[in-house]
């Protein structure tokens, strides 16, 4: 069995490594695991992005959700949600606000619902585009027909959002409902690529059943599908859904698979994003010095933000919240890297 320092300095030079070696860096216990792995990606992305660091406005523009999915605070079946859409000004509003601030990319997120239809969402984006023409559009709005992603894309939409949530097809039923597919949750991700997104998937780490087995898995998927952006964060348990009892991904979990990432994908842009934040102090900052270059303040209306309940206790005010973006620059500052005023396109050599 090789070394520790061995393995990382291996997966440095060659960008991979053996299944074995692989699980031998998810499961170790070693105390220094994270800090060898951590100053190993920090080397790499400093030498694809430098120091920068690339904000995304954050608009949560709706709460309903046709779905069910067993970890979510705003799955359908949650009758103790207080639900929200926002209109179309509310939205212009949002991105009008977020460009005085300096963002150059925003994020249109929100469960499945079915009130935004295609047309609907095509006019928000046409909008935003005539408005911030320099500005890129990221869409995160879960499962559509090929169509339909067409139809954003012809918009002026450019990036899309949709994380494969667990790549083994029997972990993804034990956290779905059967009407709900890995294999549609698949097609969909390589539409978005074929069609010319700039794309993100990612999954959760410590989620109910998983296995390192599961993380392997979701490790050769995202090989196999060269996202430009990989999001993960740590599973956290919300109170109102099936699976209240089960225990939180942690963050040192979370921080390992993150610097792993960075590693297996030099190129990638990595959010330290809001569910580290929330799970462990500094999470965002340790982020970043395990290999994260993107942070995703929230734009949304403050009065909504916490309606937004993916999971228990989120962060959204402080430096989440966008209108406080000195407070983040000081921050991600300290940490020794830089905010940038840019859309922040992925950088593949």
């Amino acid at each position: 069995m090789n070394s520790t320092q061995d393995l990382i300095n291996k997966l440095f030079a060659q960008h991979n490594l053996s299944d074995a070696e692989l699980l031998q860096l998810i499961t170790s216990n070693a105390a220094q695991t994270n800090l060898l792995l951590a100053a190993a990606a920090d080397k790499v992305r400093r030498q694809y992005y430098s120091n920068k660091v690339y904000i995304r406005g954050l608009i949560e523009f709706t709460n309903y959700c046709k779905n069910n999915c067993y970890y979510c605070g705003i799955r359908a079946g949650n009758s103790c949600v207080k639900r929200y859409r926002l209109a179309k000004d509310d939205i212009l509003a949002c991105c009008n606000e977020g460009y005085a601030l300096g963002f150059r990319t925003f994020v249109l997120q929100g469960g499945e619902d079915a009130y935004f239809t295609d047309e609907r969402i095509c006019e928000i984006v046409a909008a935003i585009h005539a408005q911030h023409p320099d500005c890129a559009i990221t869409l995160s709005i879960g499962e559509k027909e090929r169509t339909s992603y067409q139809a954003y894309f012809d918009a002026g939409a450019n990036r899309y959002l949709l994380r494969h949530e667990t790549a083994d097809a029997e972990h993804y039923a034990k956290l779905h409902p059967a009407s709900m597919r890995l294999e549609n949750r698949k097609r969909c991700l390589y539409d978005l690529k074929e069609i010319g997104y700039q794309v993100g998937s990612g999954f959760m780490v410590g989620s109910p059943y998983q296995t390192a087995a599961n993380l392997l898995a979701d490790l050769r998927f995202l090989q196999d599908l060269q996202p430009d952006m990989i999001g993960i964060g740590p599973y956290i348990t919300h109170a109102q859904t099936p699976f209240a009892d089960k225990q939180s991904g942690t963050a040192e979990q979370t921080l390992r698979l993150l610097a792993i990432l960075r590693l297996l994908f030099p190129y990638a842009l990595l959010p330290s994003t809001t569910a580290l934040a929330t799970i462990t102090p500094h999470g965002r900052e340790l982020g970043l010095k395990a290999g994260g270059n993107v942070v995703m303040p929230n734009l949304s209306p403050a009065n909504v933000r916490k309606l937004y309940s993916l999971y228990a206790k989120k962060a959204c005010t402080g430096t989440e919240a966008a209108q406080n973006l000195a407070l983040l620059q000081a921050e991600v500052q300290q940490a020794g890297y830089e905010i940038v005023v840019d859309r922040g396109d992925v950088k593949r050599k």
